[in-house]
């Protein structure tokens, strides 16, 4: 046996590694992965106090501000308005002042959050008076509602996640495990856009990593249930929507009685929904209004410079101009769903825990890459299920990280959050590059992507490059947005390669050994 390392049998079946002197994490996991994840969720919530310091989007810039007003004026709307008002356009909603665009759950949160601010500063969530609101303690009590919301429920997600993922292996180091807590708490897009620019991802995007946990235990109607609250808390959860489908759809054809199993995913689904949209089924009309302010069909295929194909296939080919908006609509859903049927072929055939992870990151990729109206921040989506595959893949994911971060380097510097996103790189780069880490990424590294792996110093040279020539040179006055477009070509060309390199993985995934085949190997 190794120096500094011992080996524990646990239940015949799982073998944990304990790592020894020479692993930076010892410290940490020797108390085990309660303690573990608890002391790196608690410095995880001091990094997220330290963005949150730092300027919000539209930070003293009227007259609609940012994001940050926008969830502000939820409150105000929600709390101040009888609920059949709240998507509806009046002299008491102007819907074209940051009119609620999300699903219900999004604004019973507000209302919550609402609640919280009026009790402790009544007049940041006044009707009318608190538009452009920007006081201090109003500054300070929206940013806890995201810590909160971190709090209860994006951090318990994880830690749920981590005991289920780590249940299911056969052998793993405890290191491994404090490096993939780090990772998931640590994920600086996240930080960056909730803490930094001010949204509520952790909300939507933990209720996605319990619905991922629950699949992994074999409880697919609790995820299910979850799923449908992330899609009821955030549309764009819709990127997902093909996993959970064909994985789902895949193990109930392989049931004693199929229809009975879909028919039970589908009362889970219909009851969900129901219970969430309850106040707006009756009358149709109700439905309808809000289900206008879900599809901003009118801003276009897309905003600003985002790294998907229509954006930067556009430097070639005016989509806006050459099709309409009805034309634009049908090519890109046909474009997202033939991307994303070789994932969902796959697990239909052949479901498994490890393949619906690929086919969560490849869903998410295909609508990210080609849905219509996709913007920078998107890109959280398909990182989730990167960051849950970090562990099995550090090479996909620390090349997709970097050029997500790149990716929304333009928004971060209207942000003014250019030091946040420097140290959060920073910090990205300290943890990944942890001593007694790099042995095992090598390990893994040489599995797979080896090819790709020789062109990434390179690449990954100019992703510096453009960093410094962005901050420091003045573009020609007749290209503006030269360095927008050449940050959107390069990061477009690598979420491509990265797309092609995972669908290729699930597709040569060991398929899964079925039960009554496992008894008959062992007799």
């Amino acid at each position: 046996m190794e120096k500094g390392k011992k080996v524990k049998q646990k239940k015949d079946k799982e073998t944990v590694v304990e790592d020894g002197d020479g692993d930076c994490w010892w410290w940490i996991v020797e108390k085990g992965t309660a303690a573990t994840f608890f002391i790196i969720a608690l410095y995880a919530s001091l990094v997220r106090v330290a963005v949150s310091y730092h300027p919000y989007s539209g930070a003293g810039k009227p007259q609609k501000f940012g994001d940050f007003e926008a969830q502000r004026h939820w409150m105000e709307i929600t709390l101040n308005l009888p609920i059949k008002e709240w998507y509806r356009n009046s002299t008491s909603n102007d819907l074209s002042y940051w009119g609620l665009d999300y699903p219900p759950l999004t604004a019973y949160q507000s209302f919550i959050h609402g609640l919280f601010l009026r009790f402790f500063h009544p007049d940041s969530v006044s009707l009318f008076t608190s538009r452009g609101h920007e006081s201090y303690l109003g500054k300070l009590l929206m940013r806890w509602t995201v810590l909160s919301s971190d709090a209860l429920i994006f951090f318990p997600a994880v830690l749920y996640f981590v005991i289920v993922y780590y249940n299911q292996l056969s052998r793993c180091r405890k290191s491994d495990i404090a490096w993939h807590i780090a990772f998931i708490l640590l994920n600086p897009c996240l930080i960056l856009i909730d803490h930094g620019h001010f949204q509520y991802n952790c909300i939507s995007l933990g209720l996605t990593i319990g619905a991922v946990a629950a699949i992994l235990t074999g409880k697919d109607l609790v995820a299910s249930f979850l799923y449908c609250l992330a899609l009821n808390h955030k549309q764009m959860s819709a990127y997902f929507a093909p996993a959970f489908f064909s994985y789902l759809l895949g193990k109930c054809l392989r049931r004693k009685h199929p229809l009975i199993e879909v028919s039970k995913l589908g009362l889970v689904v219909l009851g969900t929904f129901a219970a969430v949209w309850w106040p707006y089924l009756y009358p149709l009309d109700s439905i309808l209004e809000v289900l206008s302010r879900l599809t901003p069909f009118e801003r276009g295929i897309y905003e600003d410079y985002v790294a998907n194909f229509w954006c930067t296939s556009s430097i070639l080919i005016k989509w806006k101009r050459v099709l309409t908006t009805q034309s634009l609509k049908l090519l890109s859903f046909t474009a997202t769903i033939l991307t994303c049927l070789p994932s969902m072929i796959q697990q239909i055939k052949s479901p498994s825990p490890q393949g619906f992870l690929y086919g969560l990151l490849n869903s998410s990729f295909s609508f990210y890459l080609f849905s219509f109206q996709v913007h920078e921040k998107s890109i959280l989506l398909p990182l989730l299920p990167a960051s849950l595959l970090a562990v099995e893949e550090p090479f996909l994911f620390r090349w997709f990280m970097q050029f997500a971060m790149l990716s929304m380097f333009p928004l971060m510097r209207r942000d003014e959050l250019v030091l946040a996103y420097v140290s959060l790189l920073a910090l990205f780069v300290l943890i990944f590059n942890a001593p007694g880490q790099q042995t095992q990424h090598k390990i893994r590294e040489n599995n797979c992507f080896t090819g790709i792996a020789i062109m990434y110093l390179p690449i990954l040279c100019c992703f510096f490059i453009l960093h410094i020539v962005y901050l420091t040179v003045r573009p020609p006055d007749k290209y503006p947005f030269l360095f927008e477009a050449v940050i959107m070509l390069l990061c477009f060309s690598q979420f491509i390669l990265i797309t092609l390199c995972t669908n290729l993985k699930q597709w040569t995934l060991k398929k899964p050994v079925k039960s009554e085949e496992m008894k008959k190997k062992l007799i």
